[in-house]
């Protein structure tokens, strides 16, 4: 099968040359040393040499400042191992391997509660790095060059707003991307992204301005229409190396379609794992409001927003137990449309934050509310703000 080296033409095999030559004193720190390797900075850059020795230098310069180059003798913490969900399944049909991960089943919000946001994105980098050493090996095995990429599955069913909206998983997320463009180019070849529920128009719009053009084009996103996403899977996987659950064939000993032995599916993190088991302490800037329990017991919170692309953020704790919690957007056409449903949240236990982008102008409510218990008032401690939108930011409105 033809590798991209062969495809090559006159001007770009130039630039590779000249790349290469541009980078000689960095050869002594690199792991990979192959042309495959450095025809993904090129490519990343569209062969600008000059871009791309820029963007490999300043790589080079973060692995050192990180000691990424030894990540992986570290050992994570048990709470990712078990909880993250991630693996590999298989090859697709032009020999790169296939991971999967069930992003909608993760409890990321309890996972970044039971970690420091240090050993969350070490993981990151130290999944890439393992999948990276692999592929070498397995490019060197086999001598298909093809493995020099992978192919990513991200499954979004049952993805939830409580989850997105939540603040440190959102600014793990724009971090993520981030090193991930920077650091890691072309290292995926096709992203398939699955049972996408309304909501993940918000979360990639968040993302996308940190998106490489290159990344972008090898983007298929699809609903729930499993027909339709398992057709996309099937052209270029064998259906032996898919997942029954998936529309392939594959299936665990024990028959189970999903193949949880091939890749970690996730769950709710248990409470235990989470670094602080004691009540949470108020901070200085914010407010208290006392809600009475059963009818009547709710507080609403108003906040008209003229600038699209706004920020609402929030951080609040209860005394007394959980409290019930909602963020509403009020629109002439479509009357209240939910941006986080209500839900009861564990905010005795741990400090509740999120954000919310405001891709329209109008009105957006905030709600405590404490109807479900019959006898227990709550003293709620929050603080809630409305940021100017962040430069870059897409300018058209979500409707």
């Amino acid at each position: 099968m033809e590798s991209l080296l062969d495809q090559l033409d006159e001007p770009s095999k130039r630039a590779l040359k000249e790349f290469k030559e541009r980078v000689q004193d960095c050869t002594s720190k690199l792991l990979d040393t192959r042309d495959e390797f450095y025809l993904k900075w090129l490519i990343a850059r569209s062969y600008s040499v000059i871009e791309a020795e820029k963007m490999f230098r300043a790589s080079l310069a973060w692995r050192q400042a990180n000691g990424i180059d030894d990540i992986l003798k570290w050992t994570p913490p048990e709470v990712l191992l078990k909880y993250f969900s991630f693996g590999k399944i298989g090859y697709d049909k032009l020999y790169s391997p296939v991971y999967v991960c069930a992003q909608g089943q993760m409890d990321l919000r309890g996972i970044l509660q039971s970690v420091t946001k240090k050993d969350f994105m070490r993981y990151q980098t130290y999944m890439t790095e393992r999948i990276n050493k692999e592929m070498r090996e397995e490019s060197l095995r086999t001598g298909e060059n093809q493995n020099c990429q992978m192919t990513f599955i991200a499954d979004m069913m049952g993805l939830s707003m409580r989850q997105m909206s939540y603040k440190p998983v959102m600014d793990a997320g724009r971090e993520q991307t981030k090193n991930y463009e920077s650091n890691y180019p072309e290292n995926i070849r096709r992203i398939f992204i699955i049972n996408a529920p309304k909501i993940f128009t918000v979360i990639f719009n968040i993302i996308k301005p940190f998106l490489h053009q290159a990344t972008l084009d090898k983007m298929r996103i699809f609903g729930s229409d499993k027909e339709e996403w398992a057709a996309a899977l099937l052209e270029e996987i064998e259906a032996d190396n898919l997942p029954l659950h998936y529309g392939g064939t594959m299936v665990d000993p024990d028959g189970d379609p999903k193949c949880p032995s091939k890749f970690n599916m996730g769950g709710e993190v248990p409470y235990s794992y989470y670094l602080s088991n004691s009540a949470p302490v108020p901070k200085d800037y914010m407010e208290t409001i006392n809600i009475i329990a059963g009818a009547g017991g709710f507080k609403k919170l108003k906040y008209k927003i003229d600038v699209v692309n706004s920020i609402l953020r929030w951080e609040f704790m209860t005394e007394g137990g959980d409290i019930g919690f909602r963020v509403y957007y009020k629109s002439d056409e479509e009357g209240i449309v939910d941006l986080v449903p209500l839900s009861r949240i564990e905010s005795h236990l741990v400090m509740e934050e999120g954000e919310f982008i405001c891709y329209n102008p109008g009105k957006y409510v905030v709600v405590f509310d404490n109807t479900f218990s019959i006898l227990r008032p709550k003293k709620v401690r929050y603080y809630v703000a409305v940021d100017p939108p962040v430069p870059g930011s897409p300018t058209t409105a979500i409707v």
